[in-house]
C-alpha cells in the first residue's frame, strides 16, 4: 500500500475532527458528565484538565513536524528505532496514528455504554480503548527517537510532544483512570 503524506494529512485532520466531536457528543448526551470522571477525585480533576490541553499541544507540534516541516524523504525513512529503514517510514506513521486516533474516538462512548450496561466484558472495550491508544503514542514517540538518532531536524520535539500526549493518554487515563474508574 503506497501511503502519502497527504493521505495521512487529511485522516488525522478528519478523525481528529471526529475525535473532538465524539468528545463533545459523548459528554451534551450524557446524563450525569460526571459520572465519566469515575472514581477520580474533584482535586485531582484540577490536575488532570490542564494536561489534556497540554496532550492537545504536543499532539498539534508532532502534528505540524510530521507532517508539514519534514521532507518526503524523511518520512519515507522513518522506523523504529530497532530496525533499518526501509522505506515505510509513510505506513508506520499512518499505523501509529489510526491507533491512536481510532480508539480515542471511541473511548467516551465505550465508557457510556459501560455506564449504562451492567455486562460484564464492558470494562474490557474501555480499557482496550485506552491500551491501543496508548500504543499507538508509544509508536509515535519510537517514530521520533528514530527520527532523532538518525540526526531528522526538529525531531527533539517531536519527542517532546509524543511525551507532552503521554502524560494525558497513558499516565492520566490509561493508569489513573482505569485504576480509580469503579468497575
Amino acid at each position: 500500500m503506497d501511503v502519502s503524506r497527504d493521505f495521512i494529512r487529511i485522516f488525522t485532520i478528519v478523525s481528529g475532527l471526529i475525535v473532538l466531536l465524539s468528545y463533545v457528543y459523548g459528554v451534551s448526551k450524557s446524563t450525569d458528565p460526571m459520572k465519566l470522571w469515575g472514581g477520580i477525585p474533584d482535586s485531582w480533576q484540577r490536575y488532570i484538565v490542564p494536561f489534556m490541553f497540554v496532550a492537545a499541544l504536543g499532539y498539534l507540534i508532532y502534528w505540524w513536524i510530521a507532517l508539514f516541516q519534514l521532507e518526503i524523504l524523511e518520512l519515507e525513512n522513518l522506523r523504529w528505532p530497532w530496525s533499518d529503514s526501509d522505506g515505510s517510514g509513510m505506513e508506520r506513521l499512518l499505523l501509529a496514528y489510526v491507533l491512536f486516533l481510532i480508539p480515542s474516538a471511541l473511548w467516551l462512548e465505550s465508557t457510556s455504554f459501560h455506564l449504562s450496561n451492567e455486562y460484564s466484558w464492558t470494562p474490557i472495550i474501555v480499557i482496550g480503548t485506552l491500551l491501543l491508544t496508548s500504543i499507538g503514542n508509544i509508536m509515535l514517540g519510537l517514530l521520533a527517537y528514530s527520527a532523532y538518532l538518525d540526526g531528522v531536524q526538529s525531531s527533539e520535539l517531536m519527542i517532546l510532544g509524543a511525551f507532552m500526549i503521554s502524560i494525558q493518554c497513558i499516565l492520566n487515563d490509561l493508569i489513573i483512570w482505569s485504576v480509580k474508574f469503579p468497575w
